[in-house]
C-alpha cells in the first residue's frame, strides 16, 4: 500500500457566539485539513487546529510545514507504518503539534479503514460514548446563569466556566450557577493561567462549597511549580493544560506531584500516537485525564473522542469546540444527544470529506 497523493487546505469558520477567556476574545477559527490519498482507494483525513499562544502555529505555517516537510517524505510510503512515519515527520518538523496532530489523524484513519473499524475499537474499545462539559465564556453574572440553563435545558450535564480575569467575578458567577442548575449538574472552571497562587486559593476557598469538579490551570503554564503549590493546599482537584505539550511535561508533572489531573488535547501533543503515551505516563502514577479541544472541526473532535474511548484513564470529556462553528467542512463526524457525545459507527475516523 503506497500514499499517492496528499493535499491541504485552510477553512475559515466563524463561530456563532463569540467568546471570551482570560487573554482574549474568539470569533472565528481557522482549521488546516489534510487528505492523504493511496493506491488501495483508501483516503485519510485529518485536520489541524492552530493557535499561536498554544501551539506556536499559525495556519500559514501548518500548510508550509506540509507542503514543504511532510508531503515530500510521505509520498509513496506506506501509511500502515504509522510508527516510522510518524517519527521521522517528527524529527524533521521539531515542535509543530498542530500539523504533526493532522498527519496522524489522517494515517489513523486510514488504519481504521483498512482494518474496517472505527478506531476506538482497533485502539480498544473501552466504552461506546462519555459525557462532555459544553463551555461557558466569560460573561456578566446574569448572562452566564441565562447561558448555563440553555445548556441544561438542552441536556448538557457538565458545564465549564472560564474565568481569570477578575476572581471576585468569578466566584460569585461560579456560586449562582450551582444555585441556578441544582447539585446534580458537573460543574468544572477553567482561569486558562489567569491567576496567582493567592488568587486561586482564595477562589477555591470561597467555592468549595459550591461542588466545583476541578480548576483547570488556573497559573501561568511556564511555572508548573505553582500548580503544586495549589495541590497542596486545596481540597478542589488541580488540573493541567496549557503546561502539557510533550510526554516530557506529562512525567515531569506527575513525577513530582504537580497535578490531580491533566488535559490531554491533541493539538497541543501532537496527535492520538503522543496522546497515547502521555496517559500511559499519567495512568502509571495513577493521574486521571480529560480529553480537550481547540476551537476546530468535528473531525478533529472525532480523533479526540476516538482516543479517549479506547482509554480507560480518560475519565473526562471536554469536546465541545465545534459547536457553533459556521462552515465545519465535517459536520456529521460525531454526535452529541443530551450531553453525551458518540463516534459515528463507521470505519476509521467515522467521516469522509467532499
Amino acid at each position: 500500500m503506497k500514499i499517492t497523493r496528499i493535499e491541504a487546505w485552510s477553512v475559515s469558520m466563524p463561530l456563532t457566539e463569540p467568546y471570551t477567556i482570560a487573554y482574549e476574545t474568539i470569533e472565528t477559527t481557522t482549521n488546516v485539513f489534510l487528505r492523504i490519498e493511496t493506491n488501495r482507494a483508501i483516503t485519510g483525513y485529518g485536520c489541524a487546529a492552530p493557535d499561536p499562544e498554544i501551539t506556536g502555529e499559525t495556519p500559514a505555517s501548518v500548510l508550509q510545514t506540509i507542503e514543504a516537510q511532510f508531503i515530500p517524505r510521505l509520498k509513496g510510503a506506506d501509511p500502515l507504518r504509522l510508527a516510522w512515519l510518524l517519527e521521522n515527520l517528527k524529527s524533521q518538523a521539531g515542535i509543530q503539534p498542530a500539523a504533526m496532530a493532522a498527519i496522524d489523524m489522517a494515517l489513523y484513519d486510514i488504519l481504521g479503514k483498512v482494518c474496517r473499524l472505527p478506531l476506538w475499537k482497533l485502539l480498544g474499545g473501552f466504552r461506546e460514548r462519555m459525557i462532555t462539559s459544553v463551555t461557558i465564556g466569560i460573561l456578566s453574572e446574569p448572562a452566564t446563569i441565562e447561558k448555563a440553563g440553555e445548556w441544561v435545558a438542552r441536556g448538557f450535564k457538565a458545564l465549564k466556566l472560564k474565568g481569570g480575569l477578575d476572581v471576585e467575578a468569578d466566584i460569585i458567577r461560579t456560586i449562582k450557577v450551582r444555585e441556578a442548575v441544582g447539585p446534580e449538574i458537573a460543574l468544572r472552571f477553567d482561569a486558562n493561567q489567569g491567576y496567582t497562587v493567592t488568587e486561586a486559593l482564595y477562589f477555591c476557598e470561597q467555592t468549595k462549597q459550591n461542588h466545583v469538579e476541578f480548576i483547570e490551570q488556573p497559573t501561568p503554564k511556564n511555572e508548573p511549580e505553582l500548580l503544586g503549590q495549589l495541590k497542596r493546599q486545596t481540597s478542589i482537584p488541580i488540573m493541567a493544560d496549557e503546561s502539557l505539550l510533550t510526554v516530557k511535561d506529562a512525567f515531569r508533572l506527575v513525577q513530582s506531584n504537580l497535578v490531580d489531573l491533566i488535559n490531554i488535547k491533541l493539538q497541543k501533543v501532537g496527535g492520538i500516537s503522543e496522546a497515547r503515551l502521555i496517559d500511559s505516563v499519567a495512568r502509571a502514577a495513577k493521574v486521571p485525564a480529560m480529553i480537550g479541544c481547540m476551537d476546530e472541526s468535528a473531525l478533529a473532535i472525532a480523533a479526540g473522542l476516538h482516543f479517549a474511548l479506547a482509554r480507560p484513564n480518560v475519565n473526562y470529556a471536554d469536546l465541545d469546540g465545534q459547536i457553533g462553528l459556521r462552515g465545519d467542512p465535517a459536520p456529521g463526524a460525531v454526535n452529541i444527544h443530551q450531553g453525551i457525545i458518540f463516534p459515528t459507527d463507521r470505519p476509521g475516523l467515522g467521516c469522509d470529506l467532499d
